[in-house]
C-alpha cells in the first residue's frame, strides 16, 4: 500500500512537470504568432519606397520567415527546457533536503513548495507513522524489560522458599511426618511457581526470535477442541466451572494445527484465569460458507473499552499485580493474534455486562 501511494505520488509530480511544460510551449507558440501578425499588419501600415535600406531589409527577413519563425520557436522550446529543467533539480534539491527532516524524532511537519504538495502529504504521513512506530517499539520495549525485572524478583521469592524448606527438611533430624508431608508440599507448590516463571522467560524469547511459519493440513476442529478442553479439566475444577461445548459435530478445516492448538491453548487458559469462581465457560464452532467462527465466552469482570483496544498488544497484562496467578508474561493473546493473522483470519474480544467473549475467524483458504 506505502509503495502504491508513492508512485501514485511520484506519477503526480511527473504529469504536474509535463503539463506545466506542455501549457508553457503552446503559450509560447500562441504569443509568438501573435507577434509576427501584429508585426505584418504594422509593417504593412507604412509605405515603403525601393531602394530603402528598411525596406530591402524588412524584405530579406521576409523572404526567410519561415526558417526564422522554426528557429525562433527552437530558441524559446530550449529556453522553456533549461527553466523547467533548472525547476525540476530545484524540486529534487528540495525533497533532498526535507527527506532529512524524516528522521528528526520533532512532531514538526515538512514544508514544500504548492507544486510538490502530494509529496509533502506523503511525506508527513511517513514521518508521523514512523514517529508511532518508533514511541510504540519505545514502550514495548519499556514494558518488556519491566516485566523481565518483575520476573527476575519474583524468581528469588519461590526459590528462596524452596530453599528454605529444603534446609528445614535436611536439618531437622527428629521433624515428625506430618511438618514433613506438610514442608514438602510447600516445597513443591513454589517449585511449581518457579517453573511457571522460568516458562514465561521462555516464552519471551521464543516470541522475539522464533519466525513463525505454517504447516498446514486438514483436521476435524470439532474432536481437536474436545481434546483440548479435556486437559483443562484440573483447572476448571479447582474453580469449580463448568465448560459447554457447543459446536457443530466433524467440522473439518484447513490450518496448522500446532499453531491453532497453542492458539486455543491460550484462550481457554485466559478465560479460566479471568473467570468468576462457579461459573461456565462455553466455547463454539460454526461452519460458515467462507471459513470457521470459533468463540470462548466466560463470566468475568468487565473489560474497558480502553483495554479491548490494547488486549493483543505485546507484554500487555489485564491483571498488572504480580501476586496472582493470573500475572503470565501478557504474550498469551498476542502470539494468538499474530498465529491467526497468518491463517489470514481475524481475532476480536467483546466485553460488556460481566462477560467477555474472544471470537476467532479463519477463512477457509485453499
Amino acid at each position: 500500500m506505502s509503495k502504491e501511494k508513492n508512485s501514485l505520488s511520484g506519477q503526480a509530480l511527473t504529469k504536474t512537470i509535463f503539463t506545466r511544460l506542455f501549457i508553457t510551449v503552446v503559450l509560447f507558440t500562441v504569443v509568438l504568432g501573435i507577434v509576427v501578425l501584429i508585426s505584418s499588419y504594422i509593417i504593412t501600415r507604412f509605405t515603403w519606397y525601393e531602394g530603402d535600406f528598411l525596406y530591402e531589409f524588412l524584405l530579406q527577413i521576409y523572404n526567410i520567415r519561415f526558417p526564422i519563425l522554426i528557429i525562433c520557436w527552437l530558441i524559446g522550446f530550449i529556453i522553456i527546457i533549461l527553466i523547467n529543467w533548472k525547476k525540476t533539480l530545484r524540486y529534487i534539491d528540495t525533497i533532498v533536503d526535507a527527506s532529512n527532516e524524516l528522521v528528526e524524532p520533532d512532531d514538526n511537519l515538512i514544508h514544500l513548495p504548492v507544486e510538490l504538495k502530494q509529496v509533502e502529504n506523503q511525506m508527513n504521513q511517513v514521518k508521523q507513522e514512523a514517529i508511532r512506530n518508533a514511541r510504540l517499539a519505545k514502550e514495548a520495549e519499556q514494558r518488556k524489560n519491566d516485566l523481565i525485572v518483575y520476573l527476575a524478583h519474583d524468581l528469588k521469592t519461590p526459590l528462596t522458599s524452596v530453599i528454605g524448606y529444603l534446609t528445614l527438611l535436611r536439618d531437622e533430624k527428629e521433624i515428625s511426618d506430618k511438618l514433613r508431608e506438610k514442608y514438602l508440599a510447600i516445597s513443591f507448590e513454589k517449585a511449581e511457581r518457579l517453573e511457571d516463571l522460568i516458562n514465561e522467560f521462555f516464552e519471551i524469547t521464543r516470541f522475539n526470535l522464533s519466525q513463525l511459519s505454517l504447516d498446514k493440513s486438514r483436521v476435524n476442529l470439532t474432536r481437536m477442541l474436545e481434546q483440548i478442553t479435556y486437559e483443562f479439566k484440573p483447572l476448571l475444577d479447582s474453580k469449580n466451572l463448568q465448560l459447554f461445548l457447543q459446536m457443530e459435530t466433524d467440522i473439518e478445516f484447513t490450518c496448522d494445527v500446532n499453531k491453532m492448538e497453542r492458539v486455543f491453548d491460550n484462550l481457554i487458559r485466559n478465560a479460566i484465569n479471568y473467570s468468576f469462581e462457579n461459573c461456565s465457560i462455553k466455547i463454539g464452532a460454526v461452519k460458515k460458507d467462507d471459513g470457521v467462527e470459533v468463540y470462548f465466552e466466560n463470566q468475568g469482570n468487565t473489560i474497558s473499552k480502553e483495554k479491548q483496544s490494547r488486549i493483543f498488544e505485546q507484554f500487555y497484562r489485564l491483571d498488572v499485580s504480580r501476586g496472582t496467578k493470573t500475572g503470565g508474561a501478557g504474550l498469551g493473546l498476542a502470539i494468538a493474534k499474530e498465529i491467526v493473522e497468518q491463517h489470514q483470519g481475524s481475532i476480536t474480544v467483546f466485553s460488556e455486562n460481566e462477560i467477555i467473549r474472544f471470537t476467532v475467524f479463519l477463512p477457509e483458504v485453499s
